[in-house]
């Protein structure tokens, strides 16, 4: 990358736990890929001036903004990055794009069906002025899920016939944990279902190529009163002896039919004791099987069921060779990538698309998809796990 190379200056909304890790793609990629563009890191808003700055100064943002209108209204930025909580989505989205700036949005892409639905128009709207925009579905990055979806496109496990999806964390199980943002409906939309459950929705749909078309679920709540926060930066903050409702769910169950008639079973849940953050996929096809676990990424199961009985069973790939997706980049074979990595590759996607002019993917329609997908499940729990089809 030359000092000619345009620039693309970025304003992101938002520094919390989403904040530092889009920070780390933005800063990264430019430093381990060829891009056709370089991102600036130019403008972080958040709500408290103070907050901010230091946020900025720890991140390596240029400028800091208590004001995203600011972001908005500003000539010199091209891409608004928004990483706030998801009642805020919209109102950011939308006006973003109709000033005519990129749009990278944090998952699930709104609280509800409609405010995704409005995002995904505006999106329309402005693709067709050259304005583009993209959900924040990290995962898809993870070299050996695109590896699992490569395998799957091109034929190794047959016809796709049955998907199993988990995402396990155990964050809340204590009940004491305060009641943070992510807990209340108002701004956050929903508990696991839309923070976790979002992804591997996403990841199920992504890696076997597939959409959901009806869903039968349930979603619960275990703990349904926990202490307020006298002050609070993301999850953490100072517990107060008075107590708030929890209005969004610990644990949502549900079926669901795919577009080809496969059958999925996922379940999301952050009371699920002694797991951190295990999302697992597994997906079985007529010749041979794939499966992935977020807490060993490097590696993929692969299940090759036209091999003689006698060398038949799971084999283990380790997806560090150059030939997988985006590990040329990166160390030789065999050195480990982590999590952050996939915003690093998030970002080179992102700009890879802008810099082409084409679509980046997921788009906001595969967010409002997925929206659709959380809301017909909740509809199900909400009369007796009734089979609901999921409209877009």
């Amino acid at each position: 990358m030359s000092d000619s190379t345009p620039h693309l200056n970025i304003a992101m909304i938002g520094y919390g736990f989403m904040g530092a890790a889009h920070s780390q793609g933005w800063r990264v990629a430019p430093r381990f890929f060829n891009l056709a563009a370089r991102p600036e890191m130019k403008l972080l808003v958040g709500r408290n001036a103070e907050r901010v700055d230091d946020a900025a100064a720890t991140l390596g943002w240029e400028e800091t903004s208590t004001d995203w209108r600011e972001a908005i209204a500003r000539n010199d930025i091209d891409v608004v990055d928004i990483v706030t909580p998801g009642t805020s989505h919209v109102d950011i989205a939308i006006a973003a794009l109709d000033a005519g700036k990129h749009v990278l949005c944090e998952k699930p892409l709104a609280t509800t069906v409609r405010d995704a639905r409005a995002m995904s128009d505006a999106a329309d709207r402005a693709a067709g002025d050259g304005a583009y925009a993209m959900v924040g579905f990290t995962y898809r990055r993870v070299p050996a899920v695109a590896h699992a979806r490569d395998l799957i496109a091109g034929g190794a496990i047959g016809d796709v016939r049955q998907v199993r999806a988990e995402y396990l964390q155990d964050w809340l199980v204590d009940e004491n944990v305060p009641l943070a943002w992510r807990l209340q409906k108002e701004l956050a939309g929903s508990g696991a279902l839309g923070d976790i459950g979002a992804h591997a929705i996403d990841l199920a749909e992504y890696i076997s190529g597939l959409s959901l078309t009806q869903v039968s679920g349930v979603i619960d709540t275990f703990v349904t009163q926990r202490p307020l926060l006298e002050s609070s930066v993301g999850l953490s903050g100072t517990a107060s002896a008075e107590m708030g409702a929890v209005t969004v769910d610990d644990v949502a169950l549900f079926h669901g039919r795919f577009d080809n008639g496969a059958l999925g079973t996922f379940e999301a849940t952050r009371m699920s004791t002694g797991r951190k953050n295990a999302l697992r996929i597994e997906i079985a096809g007529s010749k041979g099987a794939v499966s992935f676990d977020l807490e060993e990424l490097n590696s993929l199961g692969f299940y090759d069921a036209t091999l003689p009985t006698d060398r038949q069973g799971f084999s283990k790939i380790l997806v560090t060779e150059p030939v997988h997706p985006y590990i040329d980049a990166w160390w030789p074979a065999g050195h480990m990538l982590g999590y952050e990595h996939g915003f690093t590759h998030q970002a080179k996607d992102f700009i890879d698309a802008l810099s082409s002019g084409v679509q980046p993917r997921p788009s906001f329609a595969d967010g409002l998809h997925v929206q659709s997908v959380l809301d017909a499940v909740e509809r199900s729990s909400a009369h007796e796990s009734v089979w609901t089809p999921v409209g877009d």
